[in-house]
């Protein structure tokens, strides 16, 4: 089954102004959506980031996958790093940590492999949880992912959540978010106001919702002395502390005395960050993320290495519409040492949506998984034209949350460390 053509369609999705370490979001989230054709009339879905970087690259291997079988995804993956040639990505965020020769060729290929794999599955009559190894799982658990926020983007109406910057904002969210969609657990993005402050959230949080297991992360906002500081005083509170700060060293010092376990989506982030980790024994718990590991079946294999060496393992997500969801559902259910709940910015984005509605939905906090063959959505084409047109007049090309945040307060700069 040969590969005859492929069409990238880079869109924009509305996005609150949530906050964190690195500045707001700006009021457009970017991502691209890939459609794989073949010669048997069988066609597939990825979906992946959309700033103009990454979208080029993406565009620059679309060439050499033309005539590929869609089952040959080694050869995928060898055309797609000889086309980059060992050229490293970068964002203006860093938000998921340092982009490296060998990931920016996992991130292309990535959207590329899930579309020959939901090809893959349509052709079998087969989920692409069967092509993973099959479901551990009927469901999979999410987590509440809350943020500081301002009420509304500056000159813009207050959007439905509200605003939230002090610890009766965050439980509110929280309230709101765990009555929409049942979720069972809660993560707070922290790095945004000083350590106690987020203490004084999550204390708040805890005595909101006593049985809910809680995570912090503040996205490598924090020195390693202060880390020690937050650890010690939310002992017994946190399931995980998340990349409380910088680099597999940092990591490294605070595990080495922190009562909790310590996450990371920032300093581990390749397969040639595994080994450092390890040896220094950096991080508890990985969260994978099919988008920057290089897909579904790499993530799978990433998924052996931390059952390997005893690592938990959760799942990162960043904004994403329906294509990314059922994917990482798929992986999720095929995944058995995952035994965290999964993070999801889903119900941030869930009033745009790109694929056609009732195959994906929250149930108990939980995604049921799939049956249908393939990835089990379908694309809405009016959706689809619709997100397209606001990419190209909403004039953001890169994702830039220092540069937004520094258009409302100059002095703004995005420091890591910062307390």
């Amino acid at each position: 089954m040969k590969i005859t053509e492929i069409v990238l369609t880079p869109i924009a999705f509305r996005d609150p102004p949530l906050l964190n370490s690195a500045g707001v979001h700006e009021p457009w989230a970017l991502r691209t959506i890939v459609e794989v054709h073949t010669d048997e009339g069988i066609s597939g879905l990825g979906e992946t980031y959309g700033d103009l970087g990454h979208l080029e690259r993406s565009r620059s291997v679309v060439d050499s996958l033309i005539g590929l079988d869609v089952f040959a995804l080694n050869e995928m993956h060898a055309r797609v790093s000889a086309v980059l040639g060992g050229k490293a990505g970068q964002d203006k965020h860093g938000l998921t940590g340092k982009i490296t020769a060998e990931s920016t060729v996992d991130r292309v290929y990535s959207p590329f492999e899930v579309a020959c794999l939901d090809i893959q599955g349509r052709a079998l009559g087969r989920p692409v949880h069967d092509l993973l190894g099959g479901a551990v799982r009927s469901a999979v658990p999410y987590s509440a992912y809350l943020f500081y926020k301002w009420d509304g983007h500056p000159g813009a109406e207050p959007d439905e959540w509200g605003e939230a910057i002090d610890p009766a904002g965050i439980v509110a969210q929280a309230t709101k978010m765990i009555s929409r969609y049942g979720f069972g657990s809660i993560k707070l993005k922290g790095g945004v106001f000083p350590p106690e402050q987020e203490i004084e959230a999550i204390r708040a949080l805890r005595e909101a919702f006593p049985d809910h297991p809680l995570r912090l992360d503040p996205n490598a906002a924090w020195s390693s002395a202060t880390s020690l500081k937050v650890a010690e005083e939310l002992d017994g509170v946190l399931e995980y502390l998340e990349d409380p700060t910088p680099e597999i060293s940092g990591m490294a010092e605070v595990a080495a005395k922190a009562p909790m376990p310590l996450a990371t989506n920032m300093c581990v982030v390749a397969f040639e960050h595994l080994k450092p980790s390890v040896e220094q024994d950096a991080v508890q718990v990985l969260l994978s993320d099919h988008h920057y590991w290089g897909g579904l079946q790499r993530s799978r294999q990433l998924g052996m290495i931390c059952q390997t060496f005893g690592i938990g393992l959760s799942m990162h997500s960043n904004s994403h519409l329906g294509i990314s969801l059922a994917a990482m559902t798929h992986l999720a259910a095929a995944t058995p040492n995952l035994n965290y709940a999964c993070d999801t910015h889903y119900p941030w984005n869930a009033a745009d949506e790109v694929v056609e509605p009732g195959v994906l939905s929250f149930v108990d906090g939980a995604v049921p998984v799939p049956v249908t063959p393939g990835l089990g959505v379908t694309l809405d084409r009016d959706a689809l034209a619709r997100m397209a047109e606001n990419y190209v007049r909403c004039g953001i090309t890169s994702r830039d949350d220092t540069g937004y945040m520094q258009k409302f307060d100059p002095s703004y700069e995005r420091k890591r460390p910062r307390w």
